[in-house]
């Protein structure tokens, strides 16, 4: 609704475009606001402010003049000019009427919202290196970037999400190692495992799948494996994943490969049971595989923007804001991961996207300023490159901060806060805060059957008009939705609800211009108190035919509504609670 007024409103800046009252040239987009208060109309406009100086007039004058040039709709009632020279729009009574009529068409789509010339975007999160289970913090990321990607299609946006598998380089070798080391204690070698290799009982179970699986074929003889190590942890850990890749030869990249994807399998499942599917999993190793890491430092390197110092290749980072220059390939010849940033940056515009999204942990904001350096020196517009931060979440219970660790007693997994308090309430309660904001979970909340766990609140709201239209077939009352007098819907409980209804498409649009989808969770919450507030003051079956019908119809579109806007967020809208 918003839209199509803002269009009557353009319509008419155009036009005085056309007569000379506004300069050539101008912009005529309809600046609209919904109005704070009901007898001040449904929207404000300040366009005359906007461009009264410009034209020497006075804003109330022109505000007159837009006003006679609006062209006739049905849409509205009447303008009206307020104070120093805002318009404001009354919308007609038959306008919100037809509105739940386009609901009930529209269905699953009511929402959408049609625009042109969007960027195209990559919507990158997660990426949790698959050294391990995810945990919460990831979590949190996983539902954000999900409802992010959800919103910005349901606003026009060509979205694509992916997951960046980091496949490849030290930490993957550790994993990997660790495997074989666990694997040996399972053919009864005994000595000391190292402090800083990966320790979880995942490492276990990979090892015991390949001593399943492969028998003794991996066995070696164990203390010339460990003698005469470095004292330095680093330095010795560095020294086993040689001495493995020696004493395995071409079985070592078995092992790698058995543990990658048994662990990218774990998370892949693990997302996907909470609602959470990527277009793409892109493996870093297929930048090194396809050269890409070499044609973007050569890029680089044609721009001048490389150097060597110390045996090492550096990126003058400091060109473009950053702190201090940074290492790209290291005085031994191999590549830094910061030279596979840079090559997946030139990869994903190589791919036609206009807008690069990333979202990673809070942790990580030191490698903003580096990466979008990068991002720029390649030759492209920093404006498209954004970095959001997802903060930790703290869970709680009976007030007390909870430590509901996994087996390795390292973190809270994703999948234990799951089962906890179910898919449900983890996705919505994550929804409610702003990403960079801190969170605090309390997992009783999130649990109980009251008003005051929001998801319960909201979802109750769909199945209680769920459970009125089960009680029509029990009676067996038929309902014409199709033949309903809408014009009985005077009460103001009901005008209310209508108008909350109505304000869903902009929620959507502003929600994906700010990648704020929180905005949908409490719009949603918002319209789940009308909604409620409603039908506890107001029969619906006991009414009489005429009035029952209207009444039916518009609780059914707010039934939609609810259900639109909780797939969005990635939750379920039950029937019956």
């Amino acid at each position: 609704m918003k839209f199509q007024v803002q269009s009557l409103i353009q319509s008419a800046l155009m036009r005085l475009v056309e007569d000379g009252t506004l300069p050539p040239g101008t912009d005529t987009t309809a600046y609209l606001e919904r109005a704070k208060q009901r007898d001040h109309g449904d929207f404000a406009s300040n366009v005359a402010l906007v461009h009264a100086r410009t034209v020497g007039m006075k804003p109330r004058d022109l505000a007159a003049r837009v006003i006679e040039n609006i062209p006739e709709s049905e849409l509205v009632n009447r303008f009206e000019i307020a104070g120093p020279g805002f318009i404001n729009v009354f919308v007609s009574d038959e306008a919100y009427r037809q509105l739940l009529g386009h609901i009930r068409e529209a269905g699953a789509s009511y929402g959408e919202v049609r625009a042109e010339n969007l960027p195209r975007i990559m919507v990158e999160f997660v990426s949790a290196n698959p050294t391990g289970p995810l945990h919460v913090g990831h979590g949190r990321g996983a539902a954000y970037g999900d409802a992010l990607v959800r919103v910005l299609r349901k606003a026009g946006y060509d979205a694509a999400s992916e997951y960046y598998v980091n496949d490849a380089g030290r930490q993957m070798d550790i994993l990997a190692t660790s495997v074989w080391l666990r694997y040996l204690e399972l053919t009864g070698a005994a000595f000391e495992f190292p402090d800083n290799a990966y320790r979880g009982d995942y490492i276990f179970d990979i090892a015991a799948t390949c001593h399943r699986e492969h028998g003794e074929r991996f066995g070696t003889d164990v203390p010339p494996l460990f003698a005469d190590l470095p004292a330095d942890a680093e330095a010795r850990i560095d020294a086993l994943i040689g001495r493995a890749r020696r004493a395995l030869g071409e079985d070592y990249q078995v092992i790698f490969d058995i543990t990658l994807d048994t662990l990218v399998e774990d998370i892949r499942t693990d997302l996907a049971q909470f609602r959470v599917e990527f277009d793409t999993w892109f493996s870093e190793r297929s930048l090194v595989e396809s050269g890409a890491i070499d044609r973007a430092v050569e890029r680089l390197s044609s721009a001048g923007l490389l150097f060597e110092r110390d045996g090492a290749l550096w990126f003058r980072s400091t060109d473009f804001g950053d702190e201090k220059d940074r290492v790209v390939r290291r005085a031994n010849g191999q590549y830094t991961y910061f030279a596979s940033d840079i090559a997946y940056c030139l990869n994903k515009k190589e791919r036609r996207f206009d807008k690069l999204i990333y979202i990673w942990g809070a942790d990580h904001h030191g490698y903003i300023t580096r990466t979008r350096a990068a991002f720029q020196a390649l030759g492209n517009d920093p404006d498209e490159f954004t970095v959001l931060l997802v903060q930790f979440a703290v869970l709680y219970r009976g007030g007390e901060k909870v430590s509901m660790s996994t087996r390795s007693g390292e973190f809270v997994t994703l999948r234990e806060l799951r089962r906890e308090v179910g898919n449900d309430a983890a996705r919505f309660f994550y929804a409610l805060r702003k990403p960079e904001q801190h969170m605090d979970f309390d997992l009783d909340l999130a649990k109980s059957k009251s008003n005051e766990n929001p998801v319960y609140y909201v979802q109750y709201a769909h199945a209680r008009v769920c459970s009125v239209y089960r009680q029509l077939g029990e009676k067996g009352i038929a309902h014409d939705p199709g033949g309903a007098d809408l014009s009985l819907l005077v009460e103001p409980r009901e005008q209310d609800l209508v108008r909350d209804l109505s304000r869903f498409p902009e929620v959507v649009e502003s929600a994906a211009r700010a990648f704020e989808p929180h905005q949908v969770a409490y719009y949603l919450r918002e319209l789940a108190q009308a909604f409620h507030t409603y039908y506890n003051a107001h029969p619906f079956i006991a009414s009489d035919a005429a009035l029952r019908d209207a009444r039916l119809v518009l609780i059914d579109a707010a039934r939609q509504v609810f259900a639109n806007g909780l797939e969005l967020l990635g939750v379920s809208a039950p029937e019956s609670m």
